[in-house]
């Protein structure tokens, strides 16, 4: 079954075309663009090292996509702010909607793996863990053709196989320096932007973690965009080196 995804994937690579349009002065934008060396680093104050971010530099990432009912609205959200930001992507996910998957690149958008179902790596064999991560390399490359720069753990539950495999593939892993807890249930665009900020506050700004998979994120984007700029926040897209 994956593996016809795979193939079906691989008919189309080309991305429809994206018209630039200006920002309007109040939009939030994207300040500036962090290319990281393809180097098998790992980032995220929550197991790693930091970003090398400046106070009030934050870096928006979403997990889980694509997903039909959220990650458009999610990318509409953040293309009304002319914002950036890095999609971790589930590979089942990808071969289901590759043009999808595309569209998040099209939009300027970086993205990376997140494991083929969303599996806990921890609580998998080594042989398990690697055939995963196999799976998903080849439904990226399908999808994107190219290798995929980066990774982060499902649950960011790291495990030894997987990270010594990731750093000879010099694949970054990126973990988070901070989440909203937006997979909780019944979360409000007010419960969502509240969170954000409290916790930024606490850290200064950072790798934040978020889902497009979720309706309520996507609901909440636009709010927390603009509270991000009313509180003086700039975004940092990351890239990696071709």
């Amino acid at each position: 079954m994956i593996r016809s995804l795979v193939v079906a994937a691989c008919v189309s690579l080309a991305a429809a075309p994206v018209t630039a349009l200006a920002c309007a002065p109040d939009a939030l934008g994207t300040s500036r663009t962090l290319v990281l060396k393809r180097e098998g680093a790992a980032y995220g104050t929550a197991q790693h090292g930091a970003l090398p971010l400046q106070p009030g530099e934050v870096v928006l990432t979403f997990d889980d996509g694509p997903r039909t009912e959220s990650t458009p609205p999610v990318l509409k959200a953040l293309a009304d702010q002319c914002v950036k930001a890095t999609f971790f992507m589930v590979g089942d996910n990808m071969a289901k909607h590759p043009d999808l998957a595309r569209q998040v690149a099209a939009g300027g958008h970086s993205t990376a793996m997140h494991s083929l179902t969303h599996l806990n790596m921890t609580q998998l064999s080594p042989d398990a863990q690697a055939a995963d991560l196999k799976t998903t390399q080849d439904i990226y490359a399908a999808t994107f053709g190219h290798a995929a720069p980066a990774y982060r753990f499902p649950f960011l539950g790291e495990s030894p196989t997987l990270m010594e495999a990731l750093k000879a593939q010099k694949i970054t892993v990126m973990s988070v320096d901070l989440g909203i807890d937006d997979w909780l249930p019944d979360q409000t665009p007010d419960m969502l932007t509240a969170r954000l900020l409290e916790r930024l506050k606490g850290k200064g700004g950072g790798i934040i973690l978020m889902h497009d998979g979720q309706d309520s994120t996507a609901a909440a984007l636009p709010q927390m965009l603009k509270a991000l700029k009313a509180n003086g926040y700039k975004v940092v897209h990351i890239e990696w080196e071709k």
